[in-house]
């Protein structure tokens, strides 16, 4: 069973993984369409911010009951 902190952490990984494809620096010889590819899918990706105001609904939603 996964806890909701191995989801958010998973996220975060993933994150941080795509915005590595992104930079040359970090990631050489990477093709410009697989930058691209990282890119498109950062553009609605959630980050740390987006994840706590969910985690934050979420707990809203939970007292209600």
């Amino acid at each position: 069973m996964t806890l909701p902190i191995e989801r958010t952490q998973a996220v975060l990984r993933t994150e941080q993984f795509l915005l590595d494809l992104l930079d040359p620096k970090k990631t050489a010889r990477v093709p410009k369409e697989i930058r691209k590819q990282a890119y498109l899918c950062l553009r609605h990706y959630p980050n740390g911010y987006d994840l706590k105001h969910i985690n934050e609904s979420f707990e809203d939603l939970l007292s209600d009951e």
